[in-house]
């Protein structure tokens, strides 16, 4: 049938349209093809991309072997919720035993497969082929997602059926395996939340500290219910030793519970079975401020929750009540953004709007006294902490008293400014974060409270030198540059702190966040779970750019191209803007438009 024209514009039939959707697989709603109707301008159809499912079609009678991997792989790409159609390809006794929630392999491209020649042949009684591809990332059973690299080879058989003739797989790959444009279709991050350890209601502190989890969801195969039952089942093997969850041991959605939906008001409510019931008021308050934080993060049609068990309400909470209960870094705004003028003193200017009126800090550090290098500002903004010009001394200072500064916290024995100490970072107790680059003695170092004699921090598995540091809002993770051979890659740690008064914290579990940069130049904290990010590509130019701290690639616009960048600053919250110190002096990027200058000056950051 040949296109018509209607208003000027080009209409084509439904047929061709439902055909071309469901040639392979099956959408929502097109489960049979049309063969009749009216013609309709396909272009003015709304969108409802978030409503689509995809289903794959079952195994044709009569298909060949091939056809039969072919439309297997395809199958692990569908939105079956227990892939029953991926089930269909295998034997009996295979679909009873294939665990595909075990693992997803992320490939780069969509996996390829080699026939083996001596098992290759439809006319035989059994059939092989090798399932190839690039590595590039693993999510694991706790829905973890990490890089990976290598080559991926796994081998799948097929036997015939002798009765009715049909192939079908006997030895299918482990997990599920797909290309990376599938996996980005098919998965979402969310970021389940914990409390640290030593926060909220385990040891009568007024607040807990919120700590974001990531992890993998399939995007349209309940995704709320998803992030709860992964919420409840307990935190990733990554963060379990720093942080604890108030839900009992035993809770689960209650039986049968397979959707979650929020009311007309935003209003959530979840089903929780009797396990539930034992837990106190503060702990139901700290159980509902874990699924709203995490429920949040997926969608923003949830404003309340409610947890009801046996029937019987058990607790609720609003934004309002959840802010009384944990803090979250990624709700905290900043008063100031912070820098090192042209004068190398540290000056201010409001976080919010587009004001430049930069004026120098309350106390010592703002009068000049001390020429700056870098420069660290409490979470509370009550302190601050310089590196001088020399990056050799380490300076403490108050910001909401004067005084002098008085004699440097730290000092450095490095031959060279390039091997003495790094710019400082504040942790949410008060306490600075700073490295020692002395090729001699390089040390990851602490001061509680900003004060006292530093503390050497443990850090088993660190292969190379710190060149910078950042601690998470939420006191449990670490983000590091580390140099080794040449090569400056960001690496992640979770921090665990001494069991005793006194115990050093170590820093364990480093983990690459950038596998695919080659030198990694500035870092900021830029989310819960999420830093944005200097660096470049080997043989590439410098760019700028958002990661997890997974490794994966957040759903997130890529900041507006910015050339010889220095330095990064970014909040949690974000709604501020990102800042940089590049050859143009210190510029910002308000939403929605370009780097704008600011002032001149070096070294910006945020609180922390």
């Amino acid at each position: 049938m040949g296109a018509d024209r209607e208003g000027g514009r080009r209409v084509r039939p439904v047929r061709a349209v439902a055909y071309a959707a469901c040639g392979a697989v099956l959408l929502a709603g097109c489960a049979s093809m049309p063969d009749s109707g009216d013609l309709r301008d396909v272009a003015s159809t709304p969108r409802q991309d978030t409503q689509v499912r995809v289903f794959a079609m079952p195994p044709a009678k009569d298909a060949s072997a091939t056809d039969v991997v072919q439309g297997f792989l395809e199958a692990l790409t569908s939105d079956d919720p227990d892939y029953e159609t991926a089930r269909k390809y295998l034997t009996a006794k295979a679909a009873e035993n294939w665990r595909p929630e075990r693992s997803t392999t992320v490939l780069a491209g969509g996996p390829g497969t080699v026939v083996d020649p001596a098992r290759g042949r439809d006319e035989a009684g059994d059939y092989s082929v090798t399932l190839t591809g690039t590595k590039v990332a693993t999510v694991d059973a706790q829905q973890s997602y990490e890089p990976a690299e290598g080559v991926y080879q796994q081998p799948v058989h097929l036997t015939r059926n002798s009765e009715t003739g049909q192939w079908r797989i006997d030895a299918p790959p482990n997990g599920v395996v797909m290309g990376k444009s599938d996996f980005q279709r098919n998965y979402v991050s969310v970021n389940k939340y914990y409390f640290a350890s030593d926060s909220g209601a385990a040891d009568g502190a007024v607040e807990a500290t919120a700590v974001a989890d990531p992890v993998y969801v399939r995007r349209r195969v309940e995704p709320l219910a998803q992030a709860v039952r992964s919420l409840i089942d307990g935190p990733t093997s990554l963060l379990g030793p720093a942080v604890r969850s108030s839900f009992p041991a035993g809770t689960a959605l209650a039986e049968n519970t397979t959707s979650l939906t929020p009311d007309e008001h935003s209003k959530l409510t979840v089903p929780l079975n009797g396990r539930a019931a034992r837990a106190g008021a503060e702990e139901c308050a700290e159980m509902a401020a874990q699924l709203l934080f995490t429920l949040q993060s997926l969608t923003p049609a949830v404003d309340e929750v409610e947890l009801r068990s046996g029937g019987e309400r058990l607790c609720s909470l609003t934004d309002d009540g959840a802010e009384a209960v944990a803090t979250r870094g990624s709700a905290e705004r900043p008063d100031y953004l912070y820098f090192v003028d042209e004068k190398k003193r540290l000056v201010r200017l409001p976080s919010a709007g587009n004001s430049t009126a930069v004026e120098p800090v309350p106390g010592a550090l703002g009068e000049g006294g001390t020429a700056l290098r870098s420069v660290a500002v409490s979470r509370d903004e009550h302190t601050a902490a310089g590196v001088g010009l020399d990056a050799k001394s380490l300076y403490v200072g108050s910001l909401v008293s004067s005084g002098s500064l008085g004699d440097p916290v730290l000092v450095s024995e490095g031959a060279t400014e390039e091997e003495r100490l790094t710019p400082p970072s504040w942790d949410t107790r008060g306490d600075l974060w700073i490295a020692d680059r002395n090729p001699g003695d390089p040390r990851l170092l602490v001061l509680r409270k900003g004060s006292g004699e530093p503390v050497q921090v443990d850090t088993p598995g660190l292969d190379g030198r710190v060149q910078a540091v950042r601690v998470a809002a939420d006191g449990v993770r670490i983000a590091l540059i580390v140099e080794k051979d040449g090569d400056r890659s960001l690496l992640i740690g979770r921090i665990e702190r001494g069991g005793k008064a006194g115990d050093p914290p170590t820093v364990r579990d480093l983990r690459s966040a950038t596998p695919e940069l080659e030198e990694v130049t500035a870092m900021s904290w830029a989310g819960d779970s999420r830093l944005v990010v200097v660096g470049r590509e080997r043989g590439g130019v410098q760019q700028v750019g958002y990661v997890q701290v997974d490794g994966s690639a957040p759903e997130a616009a890529v900041p507006a191209a910015l050339t010889g960048v220095k330095d990064i600053a970014a909040s949690e919250d974000d709604r501020v803007p990102l800042v940089a110190y590049s050859e143009d002096g210190i510029v910002r990027l308000p939403s929605g438009t370009q780097w704008q200058k600011v002032s001149t000056g070096m070294a910006p950051v945020y609180p922390g």
